[in-house]
């Protein structure tokens, strides 16, 4: 009589759920996604009515649905106790239920990521009472780890308090039945914790067995352990934290503004006034030809995490894509919150074949090239755009480690008067950062195909844990 259905955003690493009771034909929507038609489509198709849209926590990775839900369906938005919203909000408690029918949901405040986190426990009632099915625990639980307590999002309170909230939300979690399957809202891929598995689904039982975070230990252990090594937060979260608190317009109204078809003499005039040009396309097609001063963020990666690791909320932004792929690119800018797209570019590419004065290329080069002009002079410099981390583990001998996010701000760390190389894992990340040092004026600079994993698959040396070179 239960339906419990995950939806899950691989670009985001985001799920969202929905659960419906059969017989009442009630529904409820848990974390959802901005762009709300799955939900919709598939209440259409149940025969259901969403009554509830329930937040688990204001989320800093995405802009929550809640908001649409509430315009499109008439749903009810429900969080914790501690939220503070200026939409209209019904606030739950330890205890407090939400009936469906023969499905029954029970609060836990489980804080500790962010104040105000909730997880819900479902009961199918045709089956028991007291055993829940399920516990749907947002961001406090997560397949393998838990939600870091240090993002910014959680204002006003420490990473130390909220690490001892998360200790005994964990320890309230542990006690649930081993059978009760784990939902949570974030996979492999998130920024949200540090060590997220692959699976979408566990049960209590295993988490117990192989979930770091879940072992006994002492809340001072449990402390170091969480806060250590965590990846460094994009800085759209503390943004997007605070947009999921607030009234604000729906995807839909946003949408109507941003798809604007721009002229070339459009998007260069607005260039010229600030606004920042993001080719979406891949990266081959992007450095076989772009437009000055573009950067490239290709929709086949983690698009909408780097567009708002790089891009302004607060500046206009001019999409350039393959025709017919613009409203996919604004959407997905629309999820994170980036509501200031000002149009793309009429025809794509094609628009600048009478203006070859605009378009620029970036060049490629491959590892076993690659490898023969470092025995030439003079030497590239090589600037890896990986993680710290990723770098340690292993990296090319001299080569320079600037993160993506941060190769603006250390571009005067990367010489003009000899070539540049730009690497990184697989390809996706140095595309970005060519793009970036192109934009920023270099002209001698070029992409590593394939990245690292190209540059160990061709057999060539590397080196691991060593300093960074001066030369």
């Amino acid at each position: 009589m239960m339906v419990l259905k995950q939806y899950y955003l691989g670009c985001l690493a985001h799920a969202s759920y929905l659960i419906a009771d059969e017989r009442t034909k009630q529904a409820v929507v848990v974390d959802p996604q901005r762009d709300i038609e799955q939900y919709l489509r598939d209440a259409q198709e149940g025969g259901y009515a969403i009554t509830h849209v329930v937040l688990t926590h204001f989320h800093a990775d995405f802009l929550a649905g809640h908001i649409e839900l509430r315009n499109r369906a008439g749903a009810r938005i429900v969080m914790g106790a501690r939220a503070q919203a200026e939409f209209d909000v019904q606030t739950v408690k330890e205890g407090d239920l939400i009936e469906l029918g023969d499905v029954r949901i029970q609060i836990l405040e489980t804080p500790g990521h962010t104040p105000e986190g909730i997880s819900l426990l479902v009961f199918d009632r045709t089956r028991s009472d007291v055993v829940p099915h399920a516990v749907l625990t947002g961001d406090t639980l997560f397949i393998g780890d838990v939600g870091r307590p240090d993002l910014m999002a959680s204002i006003g309170v420490t990473a130390d308090e909220l690490a001892e909230m998360l200790y005994h939300s964990l320890n309230k979690l542990r006690d649930l039945p081993d059978t009760t399957l784990v939902y949570p809202a974030h996979g492999a891929g998130s920024m949200c914790g540090k060590n997220l598995s692959t699976e979408t689904v566990s049960t209590v039982g295993e988490q117990k067995r192989f979930n770091y975070a879940l072992q006994p230990m002492s809340v001072d252990e449990f402390k170091r352990l969480v806060t250590s090594d965590q990846p460094e937060a994009p800085d759209y979260f503390v943004y997007d934290a605070i947009k999921n608190r607030q009234e604000r317009p729906d995807l839909d109204a946003t949408l109507r503004t941003s798809l604007t078809s721009l002229s070339v003499d459009d998007v260069v005039r607005m260039k010229s006034q600030g606004a920042e040009l993001v080719d979406v396309r891949d990266a081959a097609d992007f450095e076989g030809a772009h437009l000055a001063g573009s950067i490239n963020i290709g929709l086949q990666g983690k698009y909408a995490t780097w567009c708002g690791s790089l891009l302004s909320h607060d500046r206009p932004i001019v999409v350039i894509a393959e025709p017919g792929s613009e409203e996919e690119a604004v959407m997905r800018l629309g999820r994170i919150g980036f509501d200031n797209v000002a149009g793309y570019l009429r025809d794509g590419m094609a628009a600048l074949e009478p203006r070859p004065e605009l378009i620029r290329v970036i060049s490629r080069i491959t590892a076993p090239a690659l490898a023969e002009q470092l025995t030439e002079s003079p030497r590239p410099f090589l600037v890896d755009v990986r993680s710290a981390k990723e770098w340690q583990a292993g990296h090319l001998a001299r080569s320079h480690n600037i993160p993506l996010t941060h190769v603006r701000d250390r571009k005067a760390d990367v010489p003009q008067d000899r070539p540049v190389v730009v690497l990184c894992e697989g390809g996706y990340r140095s595309a970005i950062g060519t793009s970036l040092l192109a934009e920023a004026g270099f002209t001698n600079v070029s992409d590593l195909v394939g990245g690292f994993s190209a540059w160990v698959a061709s057999k060539l040396p590397t080196e691991s844990n060593g300093p960074v070179s001066s030369s």
